[in-house]
């Protein structure tokens, strides 16, 4: 048998090279780092940072930057960016299309010749996830110190974990208030319909034809819950399925939702996503912004004005 020819082989390259890029890419999982510390040799090491789209990253230092001393790679992926005053930051906003998983690489140079004299960092894409602050700092920090931010660390990671597992557990149907939620039990715990006073945002990808919240006070044999069921309209080409969902207030403050539906919303068609968890709604400063993405490419659906019923619960936790 003839060995295959040098253009047969170039041709079936090109093939998998196609092939490998026709792929879609996965959902970027980067953490919303918060803290960045560099060590005296982090020349040449680049952290991740979770940016999105329209929405500004503010990085600050605890040094001055260079003036002029900022580069971006590849150019023109970002609607906007500006140094601080004195130098001590650096405010970045992606563009609109910036994709999940779409990378930029930003160097910054300091102004005090100290070292590490430059940092390097990767702007992460995500739906929903993108940081709003981020620390850098040059300055070796207490062993106590350290150990405490590990240990958080780590009981967070132990969260999530167990936050998974209870998921898939509940895969066939959702548990506690978001059980309720879903078989729409008003009459069990606090329910609002919240349809008629949500602000759309115009960018969404799927439309809301019905939304009702639910709320839970913390009892002996519960935790506070909360929970919001929403009716959803595809009107895309693509079934739509929800990978994650974020709850914003009006100070800023961030919780992550859990997020069940049946089977994936087909186009043209009606479905059902469920999202919830385990905070009582009173220490939340609501109206607030809830905001869902779906598991695979961009389309996200951001809803404003949510509120939750404290009938039940309450007065607000300070």
């Amino acid at each position: 048998m003839l060995p295959p020819s040098p253009g047969a082989l170039l041709a079936l390259a090109l093939l998998a090279g196609a092939a490998q890029a026709a792929e879609p890419s996965a959902v970027p999982r980067c953490a919303a780092t918060s803290r960045i510390d560099l060590a005296a040799d982090a020349t040449g090491q680049a952290s991740e940072v979770c940016v999105s789209p329209d929405e500004t990253t503010t990085f600050v230092f605890d040094a001055s930057l260079a003036a002029g001393a900022v580069e971006f790679q590849p150019e023109g992926r970002l609607a906007d960016w500006a140094q601080g005053k004195e130098g001590l930051s650096l405010h970045v906003i992606p563009r609109a299309d910036y994709l999940p998983g779409e990378r930029v690489r930003v160097t910054v140079r300091f102004a005090d010749g100290a070292a590490p004299a430059s940092a390097t960092f990767w702007l992460v894409g995500h739906a929903a996830r993108g940081t709003r602050r981020v620390e850098v700092f040059r300055q070796p920090r207490p062993a106590d110190v350290l150990k405490k931010e590990k240990d958080e660390a780590q009981a967070e990671a132990r969260q999530c974990q167990e936050d998974k597992a209870r998921l898939l557990a509940e895969r066939k149907e959702p548990g506690g208030l978001m059980g309720t939620a879903w078989l729409e039990r008003k009459g069990e715990v606090g329910s609002e319909d919240i349809w008629r006073g949500l602000k759309h945002h115009p960018a969404n990808a799927l439309r809301a034809k019905q939304a009702m919240s639910y709320s839970q006070p913390k009892g002996e044999t519960h935790p506070g819950s909360m929970a919001a069921r929403l009716e959803l309209l595809n009107p895309g080409a693509e079934p739509w399925l929800v990978a994650g969902a974020v709850l914003k207030d009006t100070t800023g403050a961030e919780v992550e939702l859990s997020a069940w539906q049946a089977s994936a919303i087909a186009p043209g068609a009606l479905g059902f996503v469920v999202v919830g968890a385990e905070r009582e709604p009173g220490q939340l400063a609501c109206p607030c912004t809830l905001k869902l993405w779906e598991s695979q490419g961009p389309r996200t659906v951001t809803l404003g004005n949510v509120t939750f019923s404290r009938g039940n619960q309450g007065p607000a936790r300070k």
